[in-house]
């Protein structure tokens, strides 16, 4: 059994996490500005900087702002790992109520926070994702965002405007009980309610236009974007059951491969039978057609009876999320 994981005590209103990969010339104006909203609250709060092996001096702005500020915390990696990793060491370091999430680039406006923490404490979201509505990206970036979006809604079922934004707001428990990995920063709302997670909300956010440097991401983001819903819609349904994928798939080709054939066979037989002349059923493309859906569907049925055997012997075969019990 999956047991919540044991969290250290909670002594943060609020944890704000910020993935950056060279963004030296944004990162002390942003924690300047989180800090003029934030501060007047009177919240505990910790603003944890995850650089992503930036080549600039990022580390070294994270460095000072620390000797300025108790509220300012950072993590460093050797190499670039990619947003999933740092929002994943992110949220292993958080330790506020509500853990806020935000790029440094200036785009995503601290002003939002308020806002998103009353939602979350107030009105019990489990996660709130910004949207933005209003965009200043250029028509490039806009329209593949706006087609994986729609897809990524009709696939998920969980009605959000703006998957990819970074701005969000999410419980405490939420970050600790699911797992961010690869490029699945795209999908944590899909990842969260399949972790049983299901009150998701939505808030239009303003969007700024980016002040120093270059968008980090390309066209590639969105190819990257669509194979990986594949994969987190797969291993969601299927992770745990392959046999009910490949072996119904496989299942159904080889009775269409086998149905096929016997109609070849039997056609071959009635013209016998009645003394025409019809060609070898070997000659027909039908049959070979026939004969390779029957192999495919076998090697389907068989890899998904492996992929049974190995899903059966796995440690995480009864990995369930348990929200609380009572002994």
């Amino acid at each position: 059994m999956n047991l919540p994981k044991q969290q250290s005590k909670q002594i943060m209103d609020l944890s704000i996490v910020v993935p950056l990969f060279n963004e030296e010339e944004s990162i002390k104006e942003l924690y300047n500005w989180i800090q003029r909203v934030v501060s007047p609250l009177n919240w505990s709060y910790e603003v944890i900087f995850v650089d992503d092996g930036s080549t600039d001096t990022s580390w070294q702005v994270i460095e000072g702002l620390r000797q300025e500020s108790a509220h300012v915390k950072g993590i460093r990696f050797r190499r670039n790992y990619g947003k999933s990793a740092g929002l994943y060491c992110g949220f292993d370091a958080a330790q506020g109520d509500v853990v806020i999430t935000m790029d440094a680039d200036l785009q995503d406006s601290p002003e939002e926070i308020p806002e998103l923490v009353r939602m979350v404490k107030e009105e019990g979201y489990d996660i709130v994702s910004g949207w933005k509505k209003k965009r200043y990206d250029p028509l490039g970036k806009t329209l593949p965002s706006k087609l994986f979006n729609r897809t990524v809604r009709m696939v998920s079922g969980i009605k959000l405007h703006d998957f990819n934004c970074g701005l969000k707001a999410y419980k405490l428990d939420v970050v600790k009980n699911i797992e961010v990995y690869g490029e699945m920063h795209r999908y944590i709302p899909l990842i969260a309610k399949q972790a049983g997670f299901s009150r998701i909300g939505e808030k239009v956010v303003q969007h700024q236009e980016r002040k120093y440097g270059v968008s980090k991401f390309g066209i590639e983001r969105t190819i990257k974007g669509f194979l990986d819903l594949l994969s987190v819609t797969f291993i969601s349904k299927f992770g745990k059951r392959p046999m009910h994928l490949f072996g119904a798939l496989g299942t159904l080709m080889f009775v269409v491969g086998f149905l096929s054939a016997l109609w070849l066979g039997l056609s071959k037989l009635w013209y016998v039978y009645h003394n025409i002349t019809a060609r070898l059923v070997t000659d027909s493309p039908y049959f070979y057609i026939a004969l390779a859906s029957m192999i495919i569907g076998t090697q389907l049925f068989l890899a998904g009876f492996l992929a049974e055997l190995v899903s059966r012997n796995g440690h995480e075969r009864n990995n369930y999320q348990i929200s609380e019990r009572i002994d």
